[in-house]
């Protein structure tokens, strides 16, 4: 059997350090990163330049880069098995996202919807590298040469863009680039916001009691979940005309196991009350024993900075070979 063969799929994962994640980010991502460590070759990255196009305060990103590593170790991923490192302790991929953004059309990265979302949110900053950020995204990828990358709705046009990207390139200077795929695998339900469940759970929300953060005690997790919106009618039942209701069920069968048939039978009724405290209950279940792996990981600096100084070795060593290999094939001279 071949090398080719023999070889597990490569994923990479990304996320930015942009505030304590949340119980979407856990439902949606976190968790199932541990459990693709088992039939994939996974290397996951705090996406700490990705965090530059917002104004940031220094020594606060310093602090959430840190922090984000740790709760993705004590959320289950093992540097013995997966690559850990944070995105600026690989220079290489600022390096490649020079030479991609000199093979990416103004045109396509005009039309990038997140870029126009983020201009319209942030109007008083709209820097180049908000727009350039796909090629950054496409280098993180390209530079691992990636199988798969694990994508939500928001990321599916980065993706697209940086398929044609390398496509265009390998047909310039040769074949180069393996072309990533979207992973759809068994990825969580979306989470909602609390208060509006119309719309997606984010850390960014100003109202602090839609969002359920990682690092949530649980009399803060029980308060959040009791003030929930839900509606009138008292009765636990999934469906498009209670989205509040819904959303809660979401959560609950996400990290229970449990149907949405089975809730409905064993909350039959009984009113909003006792549901939501079952709700709360798994959330603080499934928190409890991250929340204690993560703080006994900050307290210990020396072990954290030293799963990072190897991720980002290992992963330097991948992407500096690529590096050279795209550097030799657009003429720049290599000593």
């Amino acid at each position: 059997m071949s090398e080719q063969a023999e070889r597990k799929q490569r994923i990479l994962s990304g996320i930015q350090p942009t505030g304590t994640f949340t119980l979407g980010n856990y439902i949606g991502a976190v968790r199932n990163w541990s459990r693709l460590q088992e039939d994939f070759e996974c290397l996951y990255m705090v996406a700490d330049l990705h965090s530059l196009t917002v104004r940031q305060e220094p020594a606060e990103l310093r602090r959430k880069s840190r922090e984000a590593a740790a709760m993705l170790l004590a959320a289950g991923i093992d540097p013995a098995v997966s690559l850990l490192f944070v995105q600026s302790h690989v220079p290489a991929h600022a390096q490649l996202s020079w030479v991609l953004s000199c093979n990416t059309q103004f045109g396509e990265l005009s039309r990038m919807t997140q870029f126009k979302d983020k201009s319209a949110k942030h109007a008083d900053n709209v820097n180049a590298g908000l727009f350039t950020y796909p090629d950054l995204m496409a280098a993180d990828i390209l530079i691992y040469n990636a199988d798969l990358v694990p994508v939500g709705v928001d990321q599916k046009q980065h993706l697209e863009l940086a398929r044609n990207v390398a496509q265009r390139f390998n047909n310039l200077y040769s074949p180069t680039f393996h072309l990533p795929e979207p992973y759809f695998g068994s990825t969580g339900a979306k989470i909602m916001s609390l208060q509006e469940p119309e719309k997606k759970m984010s850390k960014s929300d100003t109202n602090a009691n839609s969002f359920i953060l990682m690092t949530d005690d649980a009399d803060t997790i029980l308060r959040k979940c009791k003030r929930a919106v839900t509606d009138s009618d008292g009765v636990v039942r999934a469906g498009e005309d209670k989205p509040g209701v819904t959303n809660l069920m979401s959560i609950y069968s996400s990290l229970t196991g449990k149907s949405f048939e089975t809730i409905e039978k064993e909350f039959e009724g009984q009113g909003y009350g006792a549901f939501k405290e079952a709700v709360a209950g798994s959330i603080i279940d499934a928190f409890r024993p991250i929340q204690a792996e993560y703080a006994r990981i900050l307290a210990d600096k020396a072990y954290l900075d030293g799963v990072l100084r190897d991720g980002a070795a290992a992963a330097s060593r991948m992407a500096d070979r690529m590096l050279a290999k795209v550097y030799k094939k657009v003429g720049l001279l290599q000593l």
